[in-house]
């Protein structure tokens, strides 16, 4: 039997704003890993949703924020069911829940990606934040808790539209993510 699965042409998709420099090894395998998953689904960019469902596989500390098993596997269960149909009303679209601005070129009637290709402005605003909330601390580099703070607390990205569905709230999440890094760092 033949695979049916089209080939997606590997093509490395850039980081925002250099944002490598400024992650911890387990971030940017996080990041490798959202990439690696937009490749496999076919989508132009990487989301908020690609970000968070590989946050949840690679980072223990970030699993032991939710609040117990049972609601990780439903928001695990989400986020794999978003390549067989859930996520599929997702595809050809850019993620921009107006944190940063898209911009349209009204002479092609199209919108351009913002300066970070292949990523969506949500995605860039988080890791943006993530890095940020680092900064606060005083700390260099980003954290997945620091990423999944960023993330829930965009009320308008897809992770977040992901963990609602699965009935997690955001809000309490985000501040569980910032207290679960302020015992992380001590």
């Amino acid at each position: 039997m033949q695979n049916r699965t089209p080939r997606i042409p590997e093509q490395p998709t850039p980081n925002p704003v250099d944002a490598d420099a400024g992650l911890t090894v387990e971030l940017a395998s996080v990041v490798t890993g959202a990439r690696r998953r937009a490749l496999r689904d076919g989508d132009r960019q990487i989301d908020t949703a690609h970000l968070l469902h590989s946050l949840i596989e690679s980072d223990p500390e970030v699993r032991e924020a939710f609040d117990g098993g049972p609601q990780l596997a439903k928001v695990l269960g989400y986020l794999v069911q978003r390549s067989i149909g859930y996520g599929l009303r997702w595809q050809g679209s850019v993620e921009d829940s107006g944190a940063v601005p898209v911009v349209r070129d009204p002479a092609a009637d199209v919108v351009r990606e913002p300066a970070a290709e292949g990523w969506s402005p949500s995605a860039v605003t988080a890791m943006e934040d993530a890095l940020h909330r680092a900064g606060l601390r005083g700390e260099s580099r980003a954290r997945g808790l620091d990423l999944l703070a960023a993330l829930a607390a965009d009320g308008e990205c897809r992770a977040v539209e992901v963990l609602g569905r699965a009935g997690v709230d955001a809000r309490w999440l985000s501040g569980r993510a910032v207290e679960r890094t302020a015992e992380v760092s001590r």
